[in-house]
């Protein structure tokens, strides 16, 4: 049974490396010993106060690793690169506090931890802050030195796709439906712009879309027709603060706020059907399989050995 789990933790390390490329959990044990314990600390502050920041750290990792792999290129400033990218323009943020992080880390272990392994250890404790599960972050990825923009506006899946097309994109990044399910789940917290849903509201409609119809007033109010395109709605109106799996019982209720959410459940796709209705009736299931989606997406084309650098501030290359 030990050498089983052995065995289990190395694949999990090695997941989606084509050139033999190994992430630890103990990475900076010696080097950057006091690394948890500060990130940690930073992010419960950051989530006190403001709840909100957690998911946007959560959405800083996702959309970091879709592009061109998890190597911290969402953070390098630059008008022409991802962070303005058009998922990104406007919506992704917490880059000062991730700034403000890492210029904390470097305080003690100068030159050692990279921006990529620090938003996959901010994403994790995020969740942890607002009573989700708890997964062992590995480390070891370096950072880039360069970011695209047209890569982030062509892999990023906008929320217009249908399940089958959510199930494509995610297996273009190696990860499965079960993964793509358990990793829509982060949308149990956070807020979405009137302007990403607005058509659900008033049209044009797409086909096979469903909300309830109450749900649909109550959001009119905060998302009218004309103008107010930036205001902000929970994506999870039941239990927007708090990491549950109250989102996947709104998709039962017909109450998911984007379409690519809501598809999930009134989709043509029998197998993400089947999953909503598995974490809405389960959380810790629900809890288990989110756990081992990120640590899977947190491994994707990332770079490591002399690949890269190790960036001493975040936002621009050494």
């Amino acid at each position: 049974m030990a050498i089983m789990s052995f065995v289990l933790v190395l694949l999990l390390a090695l997941h989606g490396s084509a050139l033999g490329q190994t992430l630890s959990s103990s990475f900076y044990r010696s080097s950057c010993p006091n690394l948890t314990t500060i990130v940690r600390a930073a992010v419960q502050q950051a989530v006190q106060a403001e709840a909100r920041i957690a998911a946007s750290f959560v959405r800083l990792h996702f959309h970091d690793c879709f592009v061109n792999g998890c190597d911290a290129s969402i953070l390098l400033d630059g008008a022409n690169l991802e962070q303005n990218a058009f998922p990104n323009a406007g919506s992704a943020r917490g880059f000062d506090i991730v700034d403000s992080i890492k210029s904390s880390v470097e305080s003690s272990c100068p030159g050692v931890v990279s921006c990529a392994d620090l938003l996959a250890l901010i994403a994790r404790d995020s969740v942890v802050a607002l009573n989700g599960p708890s997964w062992t972050v590995v480390f070891g990825r370096r950072d880039s030195l360069t970011a695209s923009q047209s890569a982030a506006n062509a892999n990023l899946p906008p929320p217009t796709l249908n399940a089958s097309a959510l199930i494509a994109s995610f297996q273009n990044q190696g990860l499965s439906t079960t993964d793509m399910v358990a990793l829509s789940g982060a949308h149990t917290i956070g807020q979405a712009r009137c302007t990403t849903f607005k058509a659900r509201l008033y049209g044009p409609f797409q086909r096979g879309d469903q909300m309830d119809q109450s749900f649909n007033t109550s959001l009119q109010s905060s998302c009218p027709s004309s103008n107010g395109d930036t205001n902000l709605s929970p994506l999870d109106v039941q239990t927007p603060t708090s990491f549950d799996n109250r989102y996947f019982r709104n998709l039962q209720n017909r109450r998911g706020l984007l379409f690519s959410d809501q598809t999930l459940f009134s989709g043509n796709q029998a197998s993400t059907r089947n999953l909503v209705n598995s974490y809405a009736s389960s959380q810790s299931t629900f809890f288990q399989d989110f756990g081992n989606a990120m640590v899977r997406m947190g491994n994707i084309n990332v770079l490591t050995g002399s690949n890269g650098e190790i960036r001493r501030n975040c936002g621009r290359t050494n």
